[in-house]
């Protein structure tokens, strides 16, 4: 049986999801509807100080390996960073291109999964695109001049994340009147920036960087709050998985906040985030399409539970 109608209002729960600047999206060889789908971006770093696996990634046949498991459990799209964003002493752009592009190469070579690569390098943009990447997921917010137009240069998209600080330095004690609307304006100003460098509409992402340059109240505050993020008409991505500000709402270290970034995964989805990064693929993955069921955005795999003149045994 089929649904009649998938509709975002379910009884008297109503979400008011976000009107998108060309939500159909050609992304590499994959296409996507934002306004009826959510993608799961699959995490693997390639750092030996990686925020959440310490390492564990950094050989490049266990960088492999984790991107195709994670497609394996159903990504979209796997971001490959070979820096982390925390502070600490700068990277040589070669040294960082040396870490990710042997990986999306190999990547490439098996899948046709959305690669993209974390930097805020242009050198190590061009070097990522020529070997097969599909996004540059810049957490710096274009701190480097040349980023947008090595972009437009290319096919490929540009995610534009809120950061306040210099690259990876400390950002002490930040301070925002309003964290949702401060941060809706750095992004559009980084829209505009990204426009006049030639990169079109369909191909820009924005993500308010929660726990970037912000405190636990300051990223608890843009999960509420999404909506002023998602009004740019963007497709808004959320970086949540394991961050700083579960560990602090439940008191668990890294390794135990799966259930903090779940709950709030759905929180963000259900206030309109169409991309959602994740170290746990295969929960996540679950989670999400459960979200998009309850928005009236997927119809169940199954319909048999109440829906027979046989009993159920």
């Amino acid at each position: 049986m089929r649904l009649s109608a998938l509709s975002p209002s379910i009884g008297s729960m109503s979400f008011a999801l976000p009107p998108l600047v060309n939500p159909h999206r050609q992304i590499g060889a994959r296409t996507f509807d934002f306004s009826r789908r959510v993608a799961v971006m699959a995490i693997v770093n390639r750092t030996p100080d990686s925020f959440y696996d310490a390492g564990a990634n950094f050989a490049l046949e266990d960088a492999v390996a984790a991107g195709l498991q994670a497609v394996e459990q159903g990504a979209d799209w796997v971001d490959i960073g070979g820096v982390p964003f925390a502070p600490g002493t700068p990277l040589d752009p070669r040294i960082e291109a040396a870490r990710v592009v042997p990986v999306i190469r190999a990547l490439r070579e098996s899948t046709d999964v959305v690669i993209s690569v974390d930097t805020f390098h242009a050198e190590v943009a061009r070097h990522s695109i020529d070997a097969g990447a599909n996004v540059i997921n810049d957490t710096t917010g274009l701190s480097d001049p040349d980023l947008a137009a090595t972009v437009a240069d290319s096919e490929a998209s540009l995610v534009l994340v809120h950061s306040r600080a210099k690259p990876r330095t400390q950002f002490a004690r930040p301070h925002y009147d309003d964290v949702a609307v401060e941060v809706r304006d750095f992004l559009a100003a980084r829209i505009d920036r990204a426009r006049a460098a030639g990169v079109p509409d369909e191909r820009l992402f924005v993500d308010p960087g929660h726990d970037l340059n912000k405190n636990t109240l300051h990223s608890l505050e843009l999960i509420r709050r999404l909506d002023v993020i998602t009004e740019l008409g963007f497709p808004t991505l959320v970086a949540l998985s394991n961050k700083d500000f579960i560990g602090e709402v439940l008191d668990r270290p890294k390794v135990s906040r799966l259930e903090g970034s779940l709950a709030s995964a759905v929180a963000c989805v259900l206030n309109g985030a169409r991309v959602v990064r994740v170290h746990e693929v295969a929960e996540s993955v679950a989670t999400i399409r459960m979200a998009e069921a309850i928005l009236g955005l997927r119809e169940p795999a199954l319909l048999k539970h109440n829906m027979s003149d046989v009993n159920e045994r």
